[in-house]
């Protein structure tokens, strides 16, 4: 069942020019190619968007411009979560005065709260906004799992829509899709999770892959929904290495070098992350050779 905001979600990565100031007119660009070329909707200023390293204007700034460019072809998601309540709570306002269709707000790393506590934080940012909120459980990155439980607490607040998985758990997904609310949308936020994830019932992937194969991914979810599983399992085949190598190090990494090799560049990525190295670049080529991408 495709949710709210279609079934291919991309999180966008944020151009930057060499000398890493905040490319405006390459984001604008690239917001107007993803939408043409399979993703529904644009996530900006999430993980890979590279959000810790911008500033609170620069993600202003970046709501408005691809709001800008997506109207008319797409919606926009505006990675609003921080460690901090009020900080989010800021961040979700500029993002609905910007004109975005939602607001995905991850669980607050570093602090590591108790259940109760993300209760009280995510209560606090859906009080504050109007915006549809998609909750992001990725607990690699932010040493935290939002539990089931609470999940189910929050999927009851009338603006908390949904939930970007990142946990890479089938069993708690499958939980999920038969206990939440009909409503309530269920996305993968692991490309080489997606088939088994639609499978299961998913709304659909946000994705760093459909950067590159975007009119793919859309294609493999369309033939799973549709009952043409087999050939839905040839795409993801056909993908399964270029997933695994845009995560050969830190994202968005590898998918910057990516872009750049296919003539699409979005710039270097800011510190602390840094640009691939040549045997990173090379096995992104190679990969990039076998899936007719270059």
């Amino acid at each position: 069942m495709t949710g709210r905001f279609g079934s291919v979600l991309t999180a966008m990565v944020t151009p930057f020019r060499d000398d890493y100031s905040f490319d405006l007119d390459g984001a604008q660009k690239l917001t107007s190619w993803l939408l043409e070329n399979g993703t529904d909707t644009i996530v900006a200023a999430g993980s890979t968007g590279e959000a810790p390293t911008l500033t609170h204007e620069e993600k202003g700034d970046l709501f408005r411009a691809v709001v800008e460019a997506a109207s008319g072809k797409g919606k926009v998601i505006g990675g609003t979560g921080t460690y901090s309540t009020q900080e989010t709570i800021e961040l979700t306002r500029l993002a609905q005065a910007a004109g975005c269709d939602g607001a995905l707000v991850v669980a607050p790393y570093y602090s590591k709260p108790p259940q109760r506590g993300l209760i009280a934080h995510y209560s606090a940012v859906a009080e504050s906004t109007d915006l549809p909120i998609l909750l992001y459980n990725i607990p690699s990155r932010v040493g935290i799992r939002i539990e089931h439980e609470t999940i189910l607490q929050l999927a009851a607040l009338p603006n908390i829509v949904g939930v970007k998985d990142s946990t890479g758990d089938f069993d708690g997904l499958s939980r999920l899709l038969r206990e939440s609310p009909p409503d309530f949308d269920v996305y993968g936020g692991d490309d080489w999770a997606t088939f088994g994830q639609v499978c299961l019932g998913a709304a659909g992937i946000v994705s760093v892959a459909s950067h590159l194969v975007g009119a793919q991914i859309r294609e493999m979810i369309e033939l799973i929904e549709t009952g043409d599983v087999v050939a839905g399992r040839k795409i993801h085949d056909e993908l399964s290495a270029l997933y695994s190598v845009l995560f050969i190090t830190s994202n968005p990494i590898p998918v910057k070098a990516a872009l750049e090799l296919v003539g699409r560049p979005a710039g270097p990525p800011r510190l602390p992350l840094v640009p691939a190295t040549q045997d990173e670049r090379e096995r992104i080529r190679k990969v990039l050779e076998e899936t007719n991408l270059l």
